[in-house]
């Protein structure tokens, strides 16, 4: 009976101790203990976290700054394989397009057999104005051959090899084309230049002439089937006592720019030289 009551007694003042700190915490009377006593663990505790981060990054950062290095020098490598391949990707969708371009234009001229041919080599100088290109009389390519592209009139098979022919470009200084005014139906000749400007000249002076007339090849000479597209009229001149109209001319033809052609096989230019009276 005695043991009982000790033990009860014991239990009671259990309570009422846990009570009473309970009480007392609540209250904020323990909060001075709890801060001397818990103060110095937190830092302890903060103070030996900051050390083992320190040493964790000590010990693993030179293998991840290695494995960030070889992983951008892996991106790098796969950038440098993808915009290669873009390149290549551009010029074949270029190559593509200027191929389909004269596809097209060989459908819409059926009239004519072509020969598709690339361009290999350029001199665009004050005097010379021509290109090279791969295809020569092992192919068919003969001397006086029309040369065009999708645009409009190029010039002509000028000279020519087994394997290669070079083309006179209508900018030459020495290139004429007999050229019609489409809107006035009025006959000129179109004349390259030292300077690779092309011009008209021969344009009668009564004759009404725009700027932005279209201008297409006439036929006559021999040299060009007609009604090829050859540019468009700028601006005219008229000078003082002379016998006829000049005017500038825009050819449709980027000639730097020009990466295929096609050659007209089936026309055969006529040599009128012999025909002409000599001054």
């Amino acid at each position: 009976m005695k043991f009982l009551n000790s033990r009860n007694i014991q239990t009671i003042v259990i309570v009422l101790v846990v009570s009473g700190l309970l009480f007392l915490a609540l209250s904020g009377y323990l909060t001075p203990v709890f801060n001397l006593t818990l103060n110095p663990l937190i830092s302890l505790q903060s103070w030996l976290s900051v050390r083992y981060l320190s040493a964790r990054d000590f010990l693993t950062t030179p293998r991840d700054v290695t494995l960030l290095r070889e992983q951008n020098a892996i991106l790098e490598s796969q950038v440098t394989q993808l915009q290669s391949q873009l390149i290549v990707l551009e010029e074949r969708l270029g190559e593509a397009q200027v191929c389909f371009a004269l596809l097209d234009f060989g459908r819409t001229n059926p009239q004519y057999d072509y020969i598709a041919a690339t361009v290999i080599g350029r001199e665009i100088s004050p005097f010379l104005q021509y290109i090279i290109i791969d295809k020569g009389t092992e192919q068919g390519v003969r001397y006086g051959m029309p040369v065009v592209t999708q645009q409009g009139l190029v010039g002509h098979v000028d000279a020519v090899i087994a394997r290669a022919a070079r083309i006179k470009l209508i900018s030459d200084s020495t290139s004429v084309v007999n050229v019609r005014l489409q809107s006035a139906e009025i006959e000129a000749q179109l004349n390259g230049s030292l300077t690779g400007d092309v011009f008209l000249d021969m344009i009668p002076l009564d004759a009404m002439v725009e700027p932005g007339d279209v201008i297409l090849t006439s036929g006559l000479g021999g040299n060009f089937p007609p009604n090829i597209f050859v540019g468009q009229v700028l601006s005219t001149q008229l000078r003082e006592n002379a016998l006829f109209q000049t005017a500038s001319v825009q050819p449709i033809v980027d000639f730097e720019g020009i990466n295929a052609v096609l050659v007209i096989q089936n026309f055969e230019a006529v040599d009128t030289s012999p025909l002409i009276p000599e001054p």
